[in-house]
């Protein structure tokens, strides 16, 4: 790194030297000085910006300006014989229209280059990545909800995340709602992004294209996905099923947090707190820590009380998981929660405590 910023302050020093000596500008020595120094300065920062460009990006941008150069040199030729007598506007409009058509061919080449399939081309590029495995888009819900800058901490995500310039104005409206409750969750929007966009592990792209002619933030997110060629990561339900049905691949949230709930099986033994009556005669209704609800038969006077349960059977909802299990209290424990062991202080439950 040392011997990178020693070559670069002699290469402006060099710059400086040849203004001086050479004077192209023929001003005082101090001015060409400056403005040899300024051009090492620029050349130095234009160095260091383009290192942080992908090889994707700079190789259609330089396919762009060729293209812009070309139309302009095309264009130039046809004004020639269009004003032969036009000696300073012929000059003035090729200069022009060359700057104009070799910039616009540059930037919509760099913007686009993120598309090209280099492993096609093979050799020094074949080892290159297809974007539909490095790029992953994000929609509003799954950047309200949170849970996608935990999962990228712990390094489950790789690539690229993508964040629409659509999806920002949607959060930014939803923070700036006159309702306390959107508002809130648009701001901790924003702030899960700031959260991620700081994570060293992960690239975000925030990308400019957009779909006018369509309004639904949801189908703009699945023709995006489509002219990536990626994947969507979401966890609304009806966005998975619409992608689905336009072979856009989802990863939803929701089925990462149902595949990761513990297994249980039928025969099974689980110690649960009876929160409320249940809908069916004489049934207690419990959570677990993760969400996941637990129906007990024979529990309703248990309401309140931490008991052991036998699962009887598990069912797999669209929704999530549900357990169902019985209460026998000529089997199973009772245990008081105010009087259970208490793990910080190590003590014993008081003595009557459960049946």
């Amino acid at each position: 790194m040392l011997d990178l910023i020693s070559i670069r302050v002699l290469f402006i020093a060099v710059m400086g030297m040849a203004a001086f000596y050479l004077r192209p500008l023929g001003l005082p020595p101090l001015a060409e000085v400056a403005i040899g120094v300024a051009a090492g300065c620029g050349v130095v920062i234009f160095e260091v910006r383009i290192k942080q460009v992908s090889l994707k990006r700079l190789i259609g941008a330089a396919f762009g300006s060729l293209l812009g150069i070309l139309g302009a040199y095309l264009i130039s030729l046809v004004l020639e014989e269009a004003l032969p007598n036009s000696q300073n506007m012929v000059p003035f409009l090729q200069v022009t229209l060359l700057a104009f058509m070799a910039y616009c061919g540059l930037a919509v080449g760099a913007a686009k280059g993120d598309l090209l399939n280099l492993a096609a081309l093979g050799g020094l590029f074949g080892g290159d990545r297809p974007t539909r495995n490095t790029f992953k888009i994000l929609d509003t819900s799954v950047v309200i909800d949170g849970r996608i800058a935990d999962i990228a901490e712990t390094g489950f995500i790789d690539g690229t995340l993508v964040i629409p310039q659509f999806v920002l104005r949607e959060l930014q409206m939803v923070a700036d709602s006159s309702d306390s409750m959107k508002r809130n969750r648009g701001r901790r929007g924003l702030d899960v992004l700031a959260r991620i966009q700081k994570m060293q592990s992960l690239t975000v792209q925030i990308v400019e294209e957009d779909f006018p002619n369509i309004r639904e933030v949801d189908m703009k997110l699945i023709e995006l996905a489509k002219l990536f060629d990626c994947k969507v990561v979401t966890n609304d339900f009806n966005l998975n099923k619409v992608a689905q049905l336009h072979k856009v691949e989802v990863l939803n949230i929701n089925d990462l947090a149902n595949a990761l709930k513990p297994v249980v099986l039928p025969g099974e033994t689980m110690r649960v707190f009876i929160l409320k009556e249940g809908k069916e005669h004489n049934q207690g209704v419990a959570y677990l820590d993760d969400g996941t609800m637990v129906v007990v038969d024979n529990a309703r006077k248990m309401i309140s009380k931490t008991i052991d349960v036998a699962v009887t059977s598990v069912l797999q909802t669209t929704a999530g998981k549900m357990i169902f299990g019985r209460f026998d209290d000529r089997v199973h424990a009772v245990h008081d929660k105010a009087h259970e062991k208490d793990p910080r202080s190590g003590r014993e439950p008081a003595a009557g405590a459960g049946n």
